[in-house]
């Protein structure tokens, strides 16, 4: 098959090209950034320097490509006061606009996205709006383009943000966290259903969930603890205010830290995983303990 890949070679795309490759596919990787061409040829794959503005890059890139795989990467700065979360939200819809009108003037019938669990939510989701909003802007694609819309929990690599406040703290802290049970996912877990839902070649319109852990936070603090040499290590559950404020005492700008936090008091109620839950997946391969010895490096080189 002929794929086209947006996203570059980041989290996801990195493994996700070396799998598609692997099986023999032709394989076209987007990036804004001309220094990875060679980096994306090394790894047998065909780069393509555009940027997601630009609708006719993006339609001669599709066009001929038997399925494609579509992302919003954008470039965040959290703490710049020029920047907020509407502006954020806004350049989303942009790009999901973009993704629609390149798809259909390219011809594709196979599309991915890759969305957002909590992404079904109206509100209450915090920064995953703008995954609500880009499916409901796909969702106008015609009838007999097929696309599947792919939800995962919140990354292993996302535990990394918690590592600064365990060296200074001794915890980990948020307003979600003690025995609340929190899902989490590898890359590889996700980038496998990426990989399954490319190479299928239904017309349908679909929703999957990708997690591979489900596990209660303090649980998930020995894990890392243990890891670490902090067997001890607690998750701490905060207030709404609390972790406002210790987000904006960061530096956070103040509409994201606001973000955050509606977010993870989502997580905290349990409103966040209805969905989920109603939809349960198999859990991925991708274990929290194996993930323990990479956050581990992470922390000892912090």
């Amino acid at each position: 098959m002929n794929i086209v890949l947006t996203g570059s070679l980041g989290y996801i795309g990195r493994p996700l090209t070396q799998k598609l490759v692997k099986k023999g596919h032709s394989v076209t990787v987007i990036s804004s950034n001309p220094e990875r061409e060679k980096e994306i040829e090394s790894l047998g794959a065909k780069p393509a320097i555009g940027n997601m503005d630009d609708v006719d890059f993006l339609t001669t890139s599709f066009s001929g490509s038997d399925a494609v795989y579509c992302m919003i990467a954008l470039e965040i700065n959290f703490t710049d006061p020029e920047n907020n979360a509407s502006k954020l939200t806004e350049k989303a819809k942009i790009f999901a606009n973009n993704y629609l009108e390149a798809i259909i003037k390219s011809g594709v019938k196979r599309v991915v996205y890759l969305s957002s669990i909590g992404a079904d939510m109206k509100q209450g989701n915090g920064l995953i709006a703008i995954h609500h909003n880009a499916e409901n802007i796909l969702k106008k694609l015609p009838s007999d383009i097929g696309i599947s819309f792919i939800r995962p929990a919140g990354f292993y690599k996302g535990l990394f943000n918690y590592i600064p406040g365990i060296k200074h703290y001794g915890t980990i802290s948020a307003n979600y966290g003690g025995d609340d049970i929190v899902l989490w996912v590898s890359n590889l877990d996700i980038a496998d259903t990426i990989v399954e839902e490319l190479e299928s070649d239904t017309t349908d319109r679909k929703v999957l969930y990708v997690a591979s852990e489900e596990i209660k936070c303090n649980e998930l603090a020995g894990i890392l603890g243990t890891a670490i040499g902090k067997p001890d290590l607690k998750w701490e559950l905060i207030s709404d205010e609390q972790q406002l404020n210790a987000l904006i005492s960061f530096g956070m700008q103040k509409s994201f830290a606001q973000n955050f936090t509606e977010m993870n008091a989502s997580i905290h109620s349990g409103k966040f995983y209805e969905n989920y839950y109603q939809n349960k997946p198999t859990l991925g391969q991708a274990k929290m303990k194996e993930f323990a010895v990479e956050f581990a490096e992470a922390y000892n080189k912090q």
